[in-house]
């Protein structure tokens, strides 16, 4: 446990079940139907955890005093392994940004379900995806596809940030509309990785 973690005191019930120890897993908690209330949640349960800024830009707004300007970062955190998170944040320096995505990223980190849906590999090794999933954000749609073992992440650079730090290893992607815009291109392939856990399969693919 690091300095931060023993000194972090939770502001929220679960916060303080995470703290106490009865919740011991990320997993735990969302098979539990609980949300992550305080990012230092994700910090004592998922130490783990990897980020990768993928977008700063400087956006301006014109206010009575006059122009005002600050940094926009867009983050994507994850442990290459099952869960991944993507925020954003504003703010006048860089760094501050930045943490502020961090942070936000933890607050929305969600679950992937994976698996070897590919009919060319059936390896049952979780290196892809159980099934074809879709997500849309913006303007953007994808499709994400399970791919055989070795394919590698067929996808464009902000969608691979994405899949790598979610752990899926092998997948084709088809994408439609403004994938310029880094936003929307992430936030879809992240909300096709949160559709994974509405799948169904039949129930000879589970046994």
């Amino acid at each position: 446990m690091s300095v931060e973690e023993a000194e972090w005191v939770p502001r929220t019930k679960v916060g303080r079940m995470v703290k106490e120890g009865k919740i011991t897993s990320l997993g735990e908690l969302f098979a539990n139907h609980l949300k992550i209330t305080e990012p230092e949640i994700v910090d004592y349960l998922l130490p783990g955890l990897e980020q990768e800024v993928i977008d700063i830009k400087l956006v301006q707004k014109q206010t009575d005093a006059g122009e005002r300007s600050r940094f926009k970062a867009i983050v994507v955190v994850g442990n290459r392994d099952g869960f991944v998170g993507l925020g954003t944040g504003k703010a006048v320096h860089v760094v501050s940004a930045i943490e502020k995505a961090i942070r936000d990223a933890k607050m929305n980190i969600i679950p992937v379900r994976r698996g070897c849906g590919s009919w060319e590999c059936a390896c049952g090794t979780p290196h892809s995806l159980p099934t074809k999933v879709t997500g849309k954000w913006g303007s953007v749609r994808i499709e994400i596809l399970p791919g055989p073992r070795g394919l590698g992440i067929v996808a464009g650079e902000t969608a691979r940030a994405v899949l790598e730090l979610a752990g899926v290893q092998d997948v084709w992607t088809r994408t439609f509309g403004e994938t310029r815009t880094t936003l929307s291109f992430a936030g879809a392939t992240y909300m096709a990785l949160k559709n994974t856990n509405k799948i169904v399969l039949p129930s000879m693919w589970s046994e």
